[in-house]
């Protein structure tokens, strides 16, 4: 597999000669680093720390301090810089490329073990253990990033350039140890990023979203708009779907909510899910989902894929940005056109932010019921207004009051939900849209959360309670599907705690 290897392929050497070349022994040509530029340490494990001996000088890398302190990363950026470029001299990349990833991470490992041993660099099984890792990550995966991706328990990384790394666990932003070299290590793993699913960002196409492969959503902005370096934000997915049940036990709703929601997402109720930033909009469009039948044909539109249906019959459909002429973009409006073209029974929007509400509608009311999508509101209220807005701003001139008929025909139900300042993630209201009284859209609240105050450690206190509404308005709905005996129980059961807790 590799070119200046013994033709054995369980020999593993570092060619042309026993020793290492003088190309070997220092940095790969520009040439080379144009081409392939290594990536910076993570910045989380030990440094390397040769042990002197009598026999030779200490080496530069003596000097690098045991802690995680970014005083060490020159020296350590040099010594596994020079370390990179061997690696370089004496790997096959083409072949390297057709290996899977765990195939190519052992070759990479072999071979960097051999260049260690013919340098005399000495350390200890730790430390060679972290220098590999990270060499593997810059080469096979996203760097300084992959720690960081590994850890399921953050929901957000965010870098404000090479040298700020921001993290969000369990709803607090804290600030990492973690540096990239320079911006254009950055910039190089931003573009890698990118770069698997068609899509650029350099200084003519300074502003992309993406994905990773698990679906995470991930934002990158450049030189010249980003004045301190790249910007590069990922919003992360837990390795396993959130689910209703998941979310009663973190309080984000109530077991008789939740109840409501499974029955509102079983019997096709159209509906939207409204919240602010980082408020978990996308997790409970996904945890509606779980509860559709597997023989529903769904089409899901998005800018960047990230739901996560498991139905066997759903068809995933993104947007794309124009090319370098301007040419060729396929906006959300487009997809939502032809989704019915495409015999859906179900359509859902990952985010509703233009004229294609204008469209989500128009579906919603020809027969795809339960039809969902999620839109950018403070509460249920503001996200009506804002439907009738992006309608406003798409061209159609139509009256207000056309188009305010034409949401309540649509739109069964406004699920909002909430990121608090503590960090807590709150579904806030269920909320039915009733119809029109004169020029008005009439609304019902089924469940509302209230906030009593705070505990000593600044975390909100607050209940949900039910609004006492006995029959909702998609009560036929319920009965048509056999769930009306389901609904009602979990009515009465919420109606009954609200009026427990008010005692």
């Amino acid at each position: 597999m590799f070119g200046k290897r013994s033709g054995s392929s369980e020999a593993r050497t570092l060619a042309p000669a026993a020793a290492p070349s003088p190309a070997a022994a220092t940095l790969k040509t520009p040439q080379k680093e144009q081409a392939l530029t290594p990536f910076p340490s993570d910045g989380l494990g030990a440094p390397l720390v040769p042990a002197p001996t009598p026999s030779r000088a200490p080496s530069p890398i003596n000097n690098i301090p045991t802690s995680v302190d970014t005083r060490r990363s020159e020296t350590y950026y040099e010594v596994k810089g020079t370390i990179f470029g061997a690696l370089i001299e004496a790997i096959d990349l083409a072949q390297l490329a057709r290996l899977d990833a765990d195939s190519a991470r052992e070759e990479i490992r072999d071979i960097v073990n051999e260049i260690i041993a013919i340098k005399n660099i000495v350390m200890s099984i730790a430390e060679q253990e972290e220098l590999l890792d990270d060499i593997c990550n810059d080469v096979l995966g996203f760097g300084p990033l992959e720690p960081l991706l590994s850890r399921d328990d953050i929901a957000d990384i965010m870098v404000n350039g090479s040298g700020t790394v921001y993290i969000e666990v369990k709803g607090k932003i804290q600030k990492t140890s973690i540096r990239f070299r320079d911006n254009q290590q950055l910039l190089n793993i931003c573009q890698r990023i990118v770069s698997q699913i068609g899509r650029r960002v350099d200084e003519s196409s300074p502003i992309c979203d993406a994905r990773l492969p698990d679906g995470s959503r991930v934002n990158a902005i450049v030189p010249p708009l980003a004045i301190d370096g790249p910007a590069l934000t990922i919003r992360k997915f837990k390795k396993d779907k959130l689910t209703l049940d998941q979310l009663v036990k973190f309080g984000t709703i109530t077991e008789q909510g939740a109840a409501i929601l499974e029955i509102v997402g079983r019997v096709r109720v159209n509906s939207l899910v409204s919240g602010g930033t980082g408020s978990g909009k996308t997790t409970l469009l996904n945890c509606l989902t779980q509860f559709i039948d597997d023989d529903e044909r769904i089409i899901t539109c998005e800018d960047a894929a990230e739901l996560q249906l498991q139905q066997p019959h759903v068809v995933r459909l993104e947007t794309r940005p124009p090319n370098l002429e301007g040419e060729g973009a396929v906006s959300m409006r487009d997809l939502v056109k032809n989704c019915l073209r495409m015999r859906p029974e179900r359509i859902i929007v990952g985010e509703v932010r233009g004229p294609e509400a204008f469209d989500l509608l128009q579906a919603m009311n020809t027969g795809h019921d339960g039809s969902m999508g999620t839109l950018h509101a403070n509460n249920p209220r503001e996200a009506l207004s804002r439907l009738e807005s992006m309608i406003t701003m798409g061209g159609f001139s139509l009256p207000s009051r056309t188009i305010r008929e034409m949401i309540c025909a649509s739109v069964d139900v406004v699920i909002q939900a909430a990121r608090l300042r503590d960090g807590s993630r709150k579904i806030t209201h269920i909320t039915e849209v009733m119809g029109m009284e004169g020029d008005f859209i009439i609304t019902q609240d089924l469940f509302i959360y209230d906030m009593t105050g705070e505990d000593a450690d600044g975390n909100i206190i607050g209940t949900h309670r039910s609004t006492g509404i006995g029959r909702p308005r998609f009560w036929d709905r319920a009965r048509y599907y056999g769930e009306e005996k389901r609904l009602a129980e979990a009515l009465d059961a919420a109606e009954a705690a609200t009026t427990a807790m008010q005692r």
